[in-house]
């Protein structure tokens, strides 16, 4: 028995509604939001400026104090770090500029901090 002109009709248009439902994008995912910012350096934090072994040094010592500070650097190992820092402040003022900046590049070697 043919399907009334009516029937056909509707087939034809819920088909092609099921096929277009196949062809329908995805909402577009939304990306992350971005991780929270943390900072440990205080935002009034000043890196001492200057050149030679005396900046390098007050430098060396910022940095170590603005760790300790947040946390990040253990007493043990801020005890070694202030005795390699008085080391080559020593060095520094009996004139030994460049030895007492090696010094201060060894120390940030050692503790893996950038040169």
């Amino acid at each position: 028995m043919p399907f009334p002109a009516m029937t056909k009709a509707l087939f034809a248009c819920a088909g092609a509604m099921l096929l277009s439902a196949c062809n329908a994008s995805a909402p577009a995912p939304q990306p992350a939001p971005p991780p929270a910012q943390t900072s440990y350096t205080p935002s009034d934090f000043q890196m001492p400026a200057g050149s030679g072994c005396a900046s390098d040094i007050a430098r060396w010592r910022a940095v170590q104090e603005n760790d300790r500070r947040m946390g990040q650097v253990n007493d043990a190992i801020y005890a070694q770090i202030q005795g390699e820092i008085g080391q080559a402040e020593t060095v520094c003022q009996a004139g030994r500029d460049g030895e007492a900046r090696g010094l201060v590049a060894t120390s940030k070697r050692r503790h893996g901090y950038p040169g």
